[in-house]
């Protein structure tokens, strides 16, 4: 397993729990980099996981902030499955899998760059799977909800910061959106990730995947 990222000590840190893991620095909105890293790794399956959020009313989002936002977001997401694609192009079985988000699937408040973002990655993941519908490649995304990672913990310091409430005050404002009124354990993507990858997923191809407790 390649596991790539633009910092290298928490890449090692992961990759010191197993031998088969092995770390590479990498950005993914640089085109060079990510083709590299792929064309090296000629893998079987490729998952597009990295992702980065901001929050601003939709008037005072800056231009900069919406190409932020797209460039990790979505073309980052291209990037990644498309040289994953070409990795794949002589192989009988393949797996391009993007973690989305249900902001692709709907609209958030004071999110709407990443939120456009992430519909876009939706709309390339329908597009790419009927592509490859008929060379063994199946291409998927998965959606989570609010996850329990450090991301959300960004989230909520920055609600905590621009709103005055207590820090748990802004964890069940986000817990809220959850019918089952919890942040979604990564654990959950990570289990949906590997089904995918696995027998009797042969036949599921562009998917979006609701892993949100219920949201709608």
């Amino acid at each position: 397993m390649v596991i790539c990222g633009r910092r290298m000590e928490p890449l090692e840190t992961v990759a010191a729990r197993h031998p088969a893991i092995r770390a590479t620095l990498c950005d993914i909105t640089v085109e060079a980099a990510i083709s590299a890293a792929i064309a090296e790794a000629s893998p079987d399956i490729v998952i597009a996981n990295a992702g980065a959020s901001e929050s601003s009313p939709f008037t005072r989002t800056e231009l900069v902030a919406f190409e932020r936002m797209v460039s990790v977001n979505l073309t980052g997401t291209f990037l990644t499955l498309r040289e994953g694609a070409k990795a794949m192009k002589d192989k009988p079985w393949g797996r391009l899998i993007a973690i989305a988000s249900t902001a692709g699937l709907k609209g958030y408040p004071y999110v709407a760059p990443y939120a456009a973002a992430k519909h876009g990655v939706i709309g390339l993941v329908k597009s790419v799977a009927l592509e490859l519908a008929r060379k063994g490649v199946t291409v998927n995304a998965l959606c989570p909800g609010f996850l329990d990672t450090e991301m959300t913990e960004r989230s909520i310091a920055n609600i905590v910061e621009k709103t005055g409430r207590s820090t748990e005050e802004a964890r069940a404002s986000l817990e809220a959106t959850n019918p089952m009124h919890r942040l979604v354990p990564p654990e959950d993507v990570a289990r949906a990730a590997l089904w995918l990858c696995g027998e009797g997923s042969d036949m599921v191809t562009g998917q979006a995947i609701s892993i949100s407790g219920g949201e709608t």
